[in-house]
């Protein structure tokens, strides 16, 4: 007891007492005007998040609160005044971590969400830097059904980095015509084929129409090369179509699905993964996830949503932004997304990361680099747009990914691979606009 009150039934704790089994702890970078009282604020956040609202009510009883309130374990200022606060200090900032009882959502992913970045989304300059998933809640979750190793088993990839090609153009165009184009990126070495997030089953190209001649061209490239490719077929659309979408390409023939998972709701990802019917690979794409993350003050931090929640939730492979062409993010953003897909989770198995946006052949040694070879490479106009067109772009991609394996530059190994050294200077200043080099 703290005079007469009950602590159990407080908004606020220490760390120390925390049940780390059955609490999920976020973190919040809060920001506000200097006159409001942050460590008076937070707690109510807690309660609003949780058992209570703006004033107390008769249902709200101790009993109520001690088993499903939740908790400040922790407010640290940055900068961390001790003894007076500038008097030109307008605003302060903070570091927040509150802990909430997992038994008020449960393994249900929207109430989660609803809990950990509802409400509270509304209340000011608060960003979500972290979740902290204890394994009590992970182990309600599948996770990824092929992820990395069972991925490079299907395509007998043991060792080097994945060739991803995306379709271009996005969309507009027939089914034959992305046969063709499917064509010509396979047999050049890509190992994955996959829609553009903006078709999926449009009345011009429909699923089915791509999902029986992209197939078709599956197999006769691999009777000619020997090489297996995987076709991402775009089922992304509205509940419950989005199911029937993917349990008719599964049952089409497609070896492979993707989904526009933050679009759609995360919760769907989950559904489609989960569902023993839809025993193919999937791809989770980022469209809409800057609305989360893009924002410095709101939001969440982009390895929660594209890094533990893609991966939790299902995902084989995750699209993110890499820092390398049209993209606009952080270095330190890019590899911690990645990390989220990769590193230890429990029993979870790790999902391949897959940088995307620009990427062109001379990138591959930075990336593989950065990354390491546990990676899908996403490459559109890079390998459509190659002077020698889409097999040589492919090509090229090959050449500089094997070299890099090699420990070989790639100035060394363009002297033996005309496509690879077109490739090393058709790409040169494009993205100088951006304030890229």
């Amino acid at each position: 007891m703290l005079g007469n009150l009950d602590v159990r039934s407080m908004p606020v704790a220490m760390l120390e007492d925390i049940d780390t089994d059955n609490y999920m702890i976020a973190t919040y970078l809060v920001t506000y005007p200097s006159q409001i009282p942050v460590a008076k604020l937070a707690p109510v956040l807690a309660i609003e998040q949780s058992t209570g609202t703006w004033v107390p009510v008769p249902g709200e009883t101790p009993e109520v609160r001690q088993k499903h309130i939740a908790k400040v374990v922790s407010i640290y200022e940055v900068p961390d005044y001790e003894y007076m606060v500038p008097k030109d200090a307008d605003k302060r900032t903070y570091i927040i971590q509150i802990a909430f009882p997992i038994v008020n959502f449960g393994s249900q992913l929207s109430m989660m969400m609803s809990t950990v970045i509802g409400n509270i989304s509304l209340a000011g300059e608060i960003k979500l830097l972290d979740l902290y998933l204890p394994k009590n809640y992970v182990k309600g979750f599948q996770g990824p059904k092929f992820g990395v190793a069972g991925i490079r088993r299907l395509l007998d990839i043991p060792k080097r980095p994945i060739l991803n090609n995306m379709i271009k153009p996005c969309t507009g165009y027939t089914a034959q015509v992305g046969a063709e184009l499917f064509r010509e990126a396979a047999i050049g070495g890509v190992d994955i084929v996959k829609d553009d997030e903006l078709i999926a089953d449009a009345e011009f190209n429909t699923i089915e129409d791509r999902v029986k001649l992209y197939m078709q061209v599956e197999k006769e490239v691999y009777e000619e090369k020997g090489e297996r490719t995987i076709y991402l077929v775009n089922v992304t659309d509205d509940i419950p179509q989005v199911f029937d979408n993917a349990k008719r390409a599964v049952d089409l023939g497609c070896n492979g699905i993707m989904v526009n998972f933050v679009a759609t709701g995360i919760p769907v990802l989950r559904a489609l993964a989960e569902d023993p019917d839809i025993n193919v690979p999937i791809l989770a794409h980022m469209d809409v996830a800057g609305a989360y993350h893009m924002s410095p003050q709101y939001g969440m931090s982009s390895h929660i949503m594209l890094g533990k929640l893609a991966r939790l939730a299902g995902a084989d492979i995750v699209v993110h932004p890499a820092p390398y062409g049209k993209a606009t993010v952080l270095h330190e953003k890019f590899t911690k997304v990645a990390q989220n897909l990769v590193f230890p989770m429990y029993d979870i198995k790790p999902a391949f990361p897959m940088p995307s946006g620009g990427i062109t052949q001379p990138n591959i040694p930075e990336l593989i680099k950065d990354l390491g070879p546990d990676i899908v490479i996403g490459s559109g106009g890079g390998i459509h747009a190659h002077p020698q067109g889409p097999t040589a772009g492919a090509k090229a991609f090959r050449q500089a990914i094997d070299a890099t394996m090699a420990g070989i530059p790639l100035e060394e190994a363009a002297k033996e691979h005309e496509e690879l050294a077109v490739s090393l200077t058709a790409w040169e200043g494009t993205f100088d606009i951006l304030g890229k080099e």
